[in-house]
């Protein structure tokens, strides 16, 4: 088992501690912080967030931490604390010019470091690792003001298919992507990316919270499924036209109205006004409680991940399929090189036929044995694995500068 030890380590990214959704970023720093001293620094308040979101507590908090009523550096658990910067930058991604978008961004990119050194002075770290979860813009100049030791770039989502990070992320991305130490990434498609701009990237996988996603008899499946004709096929997250295939689901419902079509979650307006709700064999369970998903998909006799493939989907890693295996759940999901790494374990479709082919072979075939090697398989996939691969990059390169 590769551990990194002893070690001081800066984490900078997007998703603030003090979110209530989890993040890669969180769970990261949290494995980190059992073998090293983890600094976690959220992203500093920007102005407009300042004024359109001033009445929420987030934000109050950090206008008491800039104005010094409250102290911004916090220990959360052993090991580990979480700073909130003392500063404001300005709002720029307005911009259109990413050379004027470069110019104001440094002035950013100033104000941030300086403030994270005090955070670094108070704690009294040294010889610090950066790692950089795709904070292309705030921590562009990171690794030029802060002098870590090594600095990481880690890669999890094709940002720039977003019109936020697209315009000045095609210049800058690849460009912080070059000068890092080294990158990491959570897909086979990003790490590809990734190299692209630097040889030392590695993919590392992708850990998973699966503790609750356990098919034993604790699990109770939801009296709305005991009602519902058998085959069920069914998908659990949100149904979003950006990145799934209505198409798909539409082909499975209407060639096979024998079959039942399952789909657990919030929608958006595409699928509100989709023809699936015309159909009898195919059911909007609408969202339910993150808790009792394991619930649904205990009752599933199939289990789908009917990707839509585009710029924005392509290189993500389906942490759902984790999800759906870790119960020995049959899986569909559609071809993307993100799903290589699952491909003795699901079946992969390329069309939306396929999807029809596929689950036919997965009903029959499917047997306890499979199921214990689908969830043998996902139990692979922790966030200490996670952690001992992104070890393994780092001593690499290390051992390489030596």
């Amino acid at each position: 088992m590769s551990v990194i030890e002893n070690r001081d380590i800066i984490v900078v990214g997007q998703q603030p501690w003090d979110t209530p959704i989890g993040s890669n970023c969180k769970d990261l720093a949290l494995e980190f912080s059992k073998h090293n001293r983890v600094l976690y620094i959220n992203a500093p308040l920007d102005r407009r967030t300042k004024f359109q979101q001033r009445h929420t507590e987030s934000v109050k908090k950090r206008v008491r931490i800039i104005q010094g009523h409250q102290n911004g550096l916090e220990e959360i658990a052993p090991n580990l604390w979480t700073f909130y910067p003392d500063v404001v930058i300005e709002s720029i991604n307005w911009i259109k010019w990413t050379s004027v978008f470069r110019f104001f961004n440094k002035i950013n990119n100033k104000r941030f470091s300086k403030s994270v050194k005090k955070a670094v002075s108070e704690l009294g770290f040294k010889n610090f690792i950066l790692f950089n979860d795709s904070d292309m813009f705030r921590s562009y100049h990171s690794k030029e003001l802060l002098k870590p030791d090594l600095s990481i770039y880690y890669s999890r989502d094709n940002l720039l298919a977003t019109s936020y990070w697209g315009r000045h992320g095609k210049y800058l991305e690849p460009e912080l992507i070059q000068k890092s130490d080294l990158c990491v990434a959570n897909s086979v498609y990003l790490a590809n990316y990734c190299k692209q701009y630097n040889p030392n990237s590695f993919y590392v996988g992708q850990g998973c919270d699966l503790e609750m996603f356990k098919n034993d008899d604790s699990v109770k499946v939801p009296e709305t499924l005991s009602t519902i004709k058998k085959p069920i096929l069914g998908y659990v997250g949100a149904l979003l036209s950006v990145r799934l295939d209505e198409h798909i689901l539409l082909h499975l419902a209407e060639k096979r109205p024998d079959w039942s079509i399952v789909l657990v979650g919030p929608e958006d307006e595409v699928f509100a006004k989709s023809k699936l709700h015309q159909l009898t064999n195919v059911h909007f369970l609408g969202p339910q409680k993150p808790e009792t998903l394991p619930s649904y998909i205990k009752g599933f006799d199939i289990c789908l991940n009917p990707q839509a493939v585009n710029p924005l989907t392509i290189g993500n890693y389906p942490r759902k399929i984790d999800e759906y295996l870790a119960m020995g759940k049959p899986t569909l999901a559609t071809k993307t090189e993100a799903i290589s790494i699952f491909k003795d374990y699901i079946y992969i479709a390329e069309t939306k036929e396929d999807y029809v082919v596929l689950a036919e072979k997965a009903l029959t075939e499917n047997n306890s044995k499979l199921e214990q090697e689908r969830i043998a398989f996902a139990q692979t996939h922790t966030w200490e694995k996670n952690a001992e691969e992104i070890y393994k990059a780092i001593q690499q390169i290390e051992k390489d500068k030596q």
